[in-house]
């Protein structure tokens, strides 16, 4: 099974939850052979009725202790711009899709979202070209994200301190 994971984290983010699940967007995750999607709805509205056909699952929850297991069963994650969620799944090397809300004001998602896309790590887009970006978006050239190196964090940490000189 081919699997896209839809992530608003913990807040509340409709319009991501609708704008996936309106008809041509559905339609288009189908046609590129996705047969699975998973949704973490946080504390959204919304609230789909989870189905199963032949050819296609919709699974919804709204909170599990962590998305390790979904993010590892993705072969595409979609996800609003918060910083944790997009780092754990470029950590995890998954093909990512980032949309921006809109509705925030002074939005610090959208400059973390225009950086990750400018190093070749991410696409990004907004609820309203979401289905145009997945049509055309070429997942080959999305760059692997380097690893984290929190040993230099913890040098650096130990040195601001003065446990380190």
């Amino acid at each position: 099974m081919k699997c896209v994971f839809v992530t608003v984290g913990t807040t509340s983010f409709d319009d991501l939850i609708a704008c996936v699940l309106a008809r041509d967007c559905l339609q288009t995750i189908k046609s590129l052979g996705y047969n699975r999607l998973v949704l973490q709805i946080g504390r959204g509205k919304v609230v789909p009725e989870p189905f199963s056909t032949e050819s296609f699952t919709l699974d919804v929850y709204r909170y599990k202790d962590s998305l390790k297991e979904d993010l590892e069963k993705a072969d595409l994650v979609i996800s609003h711009a918060g910083a944790g969620s997009c780092l754990e799944t470029l950590e995890k090397r998954k093909p990512l899709v980032v949309v921006i809300n809109e509705k925030l004001m002074n939005n610090h998602q959208l400059e973390l979202a225009k950086q990750l896309h400018k190093d070749g790590h991410l696409f990004y887009c907004t609820c309203s070209t979401l289905p145009g970006l997945l049509q055309s978006m070429d997942l080959s050239t999305l760059k692997c994200f380097p690893p984290g190196q929190p040993e230099k964090f913890s040098a650096f940490l130990d040195k601001v301190v003065g446990l380190q000189k």
